[in-house]
């Protein structure tokens, strides 16, 4: 007997998100392209809401 979910279930689509920041190790901080802080520009937050690292626990800010 087949679950009634597994007749609706379709895998998760991976949407390709293009951040304009990356994140610097040596710094703990993420920066944007030209090397300014990501979380001291306000159109990046504005965008974004946050600019959580990758690195650790997502709970921890830039800012």
């Amino acid at each position: 007997m087949q679950p009634f979910a597994l007749n609706y279930a379709r895998p998760a689509v991976e949407l390709e998100a293009a951040t304009p920041y990356v994140y610097d190790a040596g710094l703990q901080l993420n920066l944007l392209r030209d090397g300014r802080v990501a979380a001291c520009d306000f159109a990046v937050l504005a965008e974004f809401g946050t600019t959580t690292s990758t690195a650790g626990s997502k709970t921890h800010f830039d800012d």
